[in-house]
């Protein structure tokens, strides 16, 4: 019964790995983006953690998960098809890659740790019907190769004490032959120090603009996880993220995560009777425990911070009899499952494969076209930062890419205004109504502004062009807009004002007109 509800569980994982969700842009900017420029050469904006002076991300372990998958790729790539690898080949190749980890070291790890098997198969399933292991670890996210690490340190640790234990053994049973020597942890640490040299240097030369020998790493080394130390601890940096009170890991970011799971933590962790759900008194439980502990010292705090407790704490949990627990586990994590994993921000990504085709689209020939001085300006608005390198090589256009993030309307517009050609110009002001498809278009735009926002933006609507419009009403406004490709699985939750709209109207407008829209933005000429 255990193997069917885990190759359900399987699939359940492989759909949410392959399903577009945007959880954070750290995603996409503290990984694939660094080596899609690397590798590729696509377009790419780097962020402050790796243009700083005193850059605090270690390119070591993320060129190991991101950029050996996109060099192999680029090989296999080259020897069998022709032009440059698909931008949605490689996004999908290393969400496969995080699965793949996820699936087999994480669960093997699981194996590892618990040598009951009765518990073995509980905690395997447990963990597999999370929400955390079907969204948070088949993301691109540092935190999800954190959990791995996490799991099989605790493997290792594991190991070497039950050899300890077991030497002990053999040396109380009258074997006077047997010499006991700290031969594991001597190679322990010296397989420590050679990862970590290993490590400094990879970092050093990919940081440095000049040549980088040997000797430099002891010189002149540059030493992230420090660097990152050093600037988590000053208060003032992390106000530039957002500051949370102590207790939001444990409090707030641990029950979601955790859902139900948490309340019998907490349950077990007040409670001295001997039939608790918990098993606390582990090494996986303390280290999970600590960890959160540790990571609340640091005022800034997110919930895929604790990402790497989580399959630690669902394997000390035994499962209640109760049935109630069973609908509530699997009513919790089939709603955000399909809230994170599948709408929230499930249109930035195809959106953003799709920019390249829409603007072939809005010019017909264009593809053919052996070089452009042409300039496309996308205005992203209310929506999470687009991962440049999804643009791919667009050698015949320039694409200018805007993050307006959530700016008042206003100013927006403002900003879209400056980039619309004005009627004095002389060009072509006013096109027929598009529907994103080429054979459908019979006029060429120039230098096309396309705007990508939101359905629930009710702001744009009074600017949105339809059939049901009167155009003296479109006249009377400077800008307009005309749709021309919409995806449905798109959420904004940071668009909800339960405040000043109220609860319900909330959820009516972010909910019920969920989906990302891309507009082309035109000017009226009377």
């Amino acid at each position: 019964m255990w193997r069917r509800t885990y190759l359900i569980l399987l699939v359940i994982r492989i759909y949410f790995a392959l399903s577009p969700s945007y959880l954070h842009p750290d995603e996409n900017f503290q990984g694939p983006e660094i080596f899609a420029e690397q590798v590729y050469s696509y377009p790419a904006h780097l962020t402050w953690e790796f243009t700083s002076s005193k850059p605090i991300r270690s390119i070591f372990p993320l060129w190991l998960s991101y950029g050996l998958p996109m060099t192999v790729l680029k090989w296999f790539w080259t020897e069998t098809g022709s032009g440059s690898t698909p931008p949605y080949l490689i996004y999908y190749v290393l969400r496969g890659t995080m699965f793949g980890l996820s699936f087999v070291l994480e669960d093997w790890a699981i194996h590892e740790l618990i040598t009951s098997p009765r518990h073995r198969r509980e905690a395997v399933v447990l963990v597999a019907s999370s929400y955390v292991t079907w969204t948070y670890q088949t993301h691109t996210f540092s935190n999800s190769l954190e959990t791995l690490l996490v799991a099989w340190s605790l493997v290792v640790i594991q190991r070497i004490l039950e050899n300890k234990v077991g030497f002990t053994s053999m040396r109380a049973q009258n074997s006077p032959c047997v010499v006991t020597t700290p031969f594991a942890f001597v190679s322990l640490a010296l397989s420590g120090i050679i990862f970590s040299l290993v490590a400094i240097y990879a970092d050093t030369r990919f940081y440095s603009s000049s040549p980088v020998s040997i000797s430099d790493i002891f010189r002149k080394p540059i030493i992230t996880p420090l660097n990152n130390l050093l600037y988590n601890s000053d208060k003032t940096n992390l106000a530039s993220h957002g500051l949370h009170p102590h207790y939001q890991h444990f409090l707030i970011n641990a029950p979601q995560l955790l859902g139900p799971v948490y309340v019998l933590l907490i349950a077990s962790i007040f409670s001295r009777s001997s039939r608790s759900n918990f098993s606390l008194l582990n090494m996986r439980a303390l280290s999970a425990l600590t960890g959160t502990l540790i990571l609340s010292v640091f005022p800034h705090q997110e919930s895929r911070f604790l990402i790497p407790c989580v399959p630690l704490l669902l394997t000390c949990f035994r499962l209640p009899n109760a049935r109630v627990f069973l609908v509530t586990w699997i009513a919790f994590n089939s709603i955000m499952g399909l809230l994170l994993g599948v709408y929230h921000q499930g249109g930035i990504i195809p959106a953003q494969l799709q920019i390249p085709t829409i603007i072939s689209n809005l010019n017909p020939g264009l593809e053919k076209a052996p070089a452009s001085q042409e300039t496309a300006n996308v205005f992203w608005w209310k929506t999470y930062s687009p991962p440049l390198w999804l643009l791919g090589d667009a050698a015949n256009i320039t694409i200018k890419t805007h993050d307006l993030m959530g700016i008042p309307g206003r100013d927006m517009l403002e900003k879209l205004g400056k980039t619309v050609p004005r009627c004095s110009d002389g060009s072509i002001l006013r096109y027929p109504r598009f529907s994103g498809s080429k054979s459908n278009n019979d006029r060429r735009v120039v230098n096309p502004t396309l705007l990508v926002a939101p359905n629930s933006a009710t702001f744009l609507d009074q600017y949105v062009r339809s059939e049901n419009k009167d155009e003296s009403q479109d006249d009377r406004l400077s800008l307009q807009l005309d749709p021309l490709w919409r995806y449905d699985c798109h959420l904004h939750l940071d668009d909800m004002d339960f405040g000043d709209d109220g609860i319900l109207p909330t959820l009516k407008r972010v909910v019920g007109r969920r989906g990302l829209n891309v507009w082309l933005v035109t000017r009226a000429c009377g």
